[in-house]
């Protein structure tokens, strides 16, 4: 255990956040109420970002405390990943530079078609951050 020590509440809140927020358009979604489809979708988006951005930064965070200052500074997204898989933060580094991929959409949702791809993103990124959340605790 390091000398320091992070609160991963707010990761944990962004997480389960965006998994309620699933959950509601799942119980939603069989209904014929486009707009309010389109409305939760977009809540999950926003979610999605939220949690995505808190992961990452969390990784990038513990990898500072923990391995060196410096270890990420001027890294590639791709290059972090790596990293912090190495550093058994997440086991999959692939995974998580889709989710970065999805995130970097996030601020292009223009087409239906995008908005449905980050959303099923979002779908599959609960498993794999609640992991995150789950092994960084573990870690701390």
């Amino acid at each position: 255990m390091s000398q320091y020590t992070l609160d991963i509440t707010s990761l944990k809140n962004s997480i389960d956040a965006l998994e309620k927020s699933i959950a509601v358009y799942g119980e939603n979604s069989s209904g014929g109420d486009i707009d309010l489809k389109n409305t939760l979708r977009s809540g999950i988006i926003q979610n999605f970002e939220t949690a995505y951005e808190l992961c990452w930064k969390f990784m990038k965070r513990w990898l500072e405390i923990n391995v060196a200052p410096d270890i990420v500074l001027g890294v590639t997204r791709r290059e972090f990943y790596r990293i912090a898989c190495e550093n058994r933060l997440i086991s999959n580094a692939g995974e998580w530079w889709d989710f970065h991929d999805a995130r970097n959409r996030t601020s292009h949702v223009y087409s239906a078609k995008t908005a449905e791809d980050v959303f099923n993103a979002a779908v599959k990124f609960i498993a794999p951050a609640k992991k995150f959340a789950a092994d960084l605790e573990k870690k701390i």
